[in-house]
């Protein structure tokens, strides 16, 4: 009797071993490459900080839908130019085995690598990139865009600024597809709240001297200076504004575009007042904090920024699409991320729309003084929420050309 149980048992671990190498057998291996800027103005918002939270979306997809499955990361430094972003993307595609690439973190990257995506029938996640084109007159029926853009981060930033009296604007902007694309969209959010825009000076990216461009922001007399740019240019321009004494002076500063990671760099002396708009916050409630904490466990001791909780998010809900339609042909699995719901700590209210637009809800923060920060990671006080279907252009307004079939 004994030995016939052992048999049995023994043939229920076989079967259970069986039936699990046949679904995972169902599903085909995958190979993500988080294409991101290692050592340049973006990396501390996207870099080695994006390739761990892919890893942990791989890790919490391999413990549910993706259970048996062989899941591959690799990653690589675009450098912040459209050419090296453009080969290694061919190069990965064509030679590598890449089913799908994310982050991009530069928008003129980002655009080649869309181009390059479409032609090769392969998924590409946007949570780096800014430029609204990704899903206007370049959109693809393979390309997502995850986390924010310029219109995004215009919409609510010029909204609540004008409201609180800012009506005149000037930009100092970055001088290519992204920062060209935030100024236009939030000086047609300005205008269009009956505002008005005094100017703009564009500064190369990597920009370490920001004088002369905010000499003439100074001197425009301008009630708002208004930053189009992000990363180290930030963090280098409030800083420098700050020495200039533009905002003791009685202009206001708003960034367009700012991460926790650029907020840890200024230090609350020097950002505190700063307003800016967020798709993800560490401390927003219990989900978004018990996630940030594997994060910071993950790496090094650090919280995430929106890029890289974007990073997770789109990695994520592409390995479910993976499994659940058993394909990584790149049509196939878009079909199955359009059709499945978005289901993480890091999105709130989020769907895709036809333009691969990743819709959601985003977020109006303001910086805290020092004297009311609790320490540590406390940076950033909530003042308004933006619903989804506000936050992002109008369909409508789309120049997509999926969107018009």
């Amino acid at each position: 009797m004994k030995m016939r149980a052992r048999g049995i048992a023994a043939g229920l671990c076989l079967g259970a071993l069986l039936v699990g190498q046949a679904m995972a057998a169902d599903k085909p291996p995958v190979k993500i490459g988080v294409l991101t800027d290692m050592s340049g103005t973006y990396a501390a918002m996207g870099g080695a900080g994006s390739v761990a939270a892919a890893q942990l979306a791989i890790d919490d997809c391999l413990a549910a839908e993706c259970k048996g499955m062989k899941i591959e990361l690799v990653s690589a430094d675009n450098q912040n130019k459209a050419d090296v972003g453009a080969a290694r993307a061919r190069e990965w595609f064509d030679r590598d085995g890449v089913t799908a690439i994310t982050d991009l973190t530069n928008s003129a990257v980002a655009l080649a690598v869309q181009g390059i995506a479409r032609e090769k029938n392969k998924v590409v996640m946007f949570s780096g990139p800014a430029t609204t084109a990704l899903t206007n007159k370049e959109c693809s029926p393979v390309g997502f865009h995850w986390m924010f853009d310029t219109y995004s981060q215009s919409a609510g930033g010029a909204k609540a600024t004008v409201k609180a009296g800012g009506k005149s604007w000037y930009f100092v902007t970055v001088d290519y597809a992204f920062g060209h694309s935030l100024e236009a969209d939030t000086a047609k959010a300005v205008k269009a709240l009956g505002g008005t825009v005094a100017g703009s000076v564009r500064h190369p990216l990597n920009a370490p001297d920001f004088a002369s461009y905010l000499l003439q922001a100074q001197s425009s007399k301008a009630q708002v200076v208004a930053l189009a740019n992000g990363g180290q240019d930030t963090v280098n321009a409030v800083k420098q504004a700050r020495e200039f004494g533009i905002v003791d002076g009685g202009q206001r500063l708003v960034s367009l575009l700012i991460f926790l990671s650029d907020l840890r760099a200024l230090g609350l002396e020097n950002a505190q007042g700063l307003s800016y708009v967020d798709g993800f916050y560490w401390d927003y409630d219990d989900a978004s904090r018990q996630w940030s904490a594997r994060f910071e466990k993950a790496f090094r001791g650090l919280k995430p920024t929106m890029t890289q909780a974007g990073v997770y998010s789109s990695v994520l809900h592409y390995l479910r699409a993976v499994a659940a339609s058993g394909s990584t042909d790149g049509k196939v699995v878009a079909d199955k991320m359009r059709e499945l719901p978005i289901k993480d700590p890091i999105m709130r209210n989020a769907s895709i729309r036809p333009d691969g637009r990743v819709i959601h809800d985003m977020y109006l923060y303001e910086v805290k003084k020092p004297a009311d920060s609790k320490g540590g990671w406390d940076y950033s006080k909530l003042v308004a929420t933006i619903p989804a279907a506000e936050a992002f252009q109008p369909l409508a307004d789309s120049s997509c050309p999926l969107v018009k079939q």
